[in-house]
């Protein structure tokens, strides 16, 4: 039986388990055990810290995987290349890998490849030199994902405040200031197939603004311009080639501004989160993107065959969004997924602080917000 790694067990990880089951696939998954709710779902779980390259690396050893892959967070990337690299399999080279976790990293290469991003600066043992830069400003760490400790500041009295809510929340401890892009926010999902990229979907995002622009909504697919559209396609292109991105899916997020000058914000060498990659992009495209993935990963490609099958979202619930209620207590026609997982809601710092989400398909955008 073909045997499949998977880094990570959360619920984030659950659509890739089951789908490898449904193909016939042995799963074996590594992870914290808190919070391993694919412990229960796949044929094999070990409780080791994704962050643990080489002990990942020995058990696979051991086990003889024939491919390894993630979805939906970075801080699997590293090691799945590390250890693809080691035993031989498809994977993006470790090199990638680090530049695509490592938002430093990864604008130092964006500017090496002529990518258009917006200015940034390092933040080096609390010291930084914003120059000509035009407020506000964004402050982010070098190396979390899910909007955790990223902040908008309008004046320079409020970044050094930015600076340690950014420091608390980075495991390397690096920080990066960088100029505001006012605009709309897309992301950008892609599969990649030795160096060759495709576009699956772009999605227009809704979120909660500043200071922490925590996503409230996606909807796929983006109501833009085609012309925005094709220069969005074009920069992502030019992203994943930067960062030396050759095989599976990632997930591109950008910034337009209403002159319709396309920024790159950041790309991730996996599926988007959210829905996105694992629900949206085939109720959208009837492209099965998680099968790619594992296919991919197993050294299996079919270009993809994307048509456009109708609107899919997903909308999150909260305090902001507290006019949803009704929507997640009553059958709708357009329900395709909904659940409420807290009934307390809250004002929302980051994407854990959301209390449930209603995922929807239609023939047209559904609007309630």
């Amino acid at each position: 039986m073909i045997k499949l790694a998977i880094i990570g067990a959360s619920y984030l990880q659950l659509p890739l388990v089951h789908k490898a089951k449904e193909m016939g696939i042995e799963t074996h998954c590594f992870a914290w055990k808190d919070g391993a709710v694919c412990a229960d779902f796949s044929d094999f779980f070990y409780p080791i810290s994704i962050l643990d390259k080489e002990g990942i690396l020995e058990k696979c050893r051991e086990i003889g995987i024939d491919g390894i892959t993630t979805i939906a967070t970075d801080m699997a990337v590293t090691t799945i290349s590390f250890v693809a690299e080691s035993l031989g399999l498809i994977s993006n080279s470790y090199k990638s890998a680090l530049m695509s976790t490592d938002k430093l990293a990864m604008r130092k290469a964006f500017k090496m490849g002529e990518c258009s991003i917006p200015k940034f600066v390092e933040v080096t043992d609390g010291a930084y030199c914003i120059g000509d830069f035009l407020f506000p400003l964004i402050i982010k760490p070098s190396d979390r994902s899910g909007s955790r400790g990223v902040t908008k500041v309008d004046i320079e009295e409020q970044i050094s405040l930015a600076i340690n809510s950014a420091m608390e929340e980075s495991f390397s401890k690096k920080v990066i200031i960088e100029e505001y892009i006012d605009g709309t926010e897309v992301s950008v999902e892609t599969i990649s197939w030795h160096g060759e990229h495709k576009i699956l979907a772009i999605t227009d995002k809704v979120t909660t603004g500043a200071p922490h622009f925590v996503e409230l909504a996606h909807h796929q697919p983006s109501s833009l311009s085609t012309s925005v559209l094709n220069r969005i396609q074009e920069e992502t292109i030019k992203c994943l080639n930067a960062l030396d991105i050759k095989f599976g899916a990632s997930h591109a997020e950008f910034k337009i501004t209403s002159k319709g000058e396309v920024f790159a914000i950041e790309v991730g060498a996996r599926m988007g989160g959210d829905f996105i990659g694992s629900t949206l992009v085939q109720l959208s495209t009837g492209y099965d993107y998680l099968k790619s993935t594992i296919d991919i990963s197993l050294g299996n490609y079919q270009s993809p065959n994307i048509r456009s099958k109708g609107y899919a979202g997903v909308y999150f619930l909260s305090e902001e969004t507290k006019s949803l209620l009704p929507y997640f207590r009553q059958l709708n026609d357009f329900d395709y997924q909904k659940e409420i997982l807290n009934e307390d809601l809250k004002y929302i710092k980051n994407s854990n602080d959301r209390s449930g989400y209603l995922i929807y398909y239609s023939d047209k955008k559904v609007n309630l917000l």
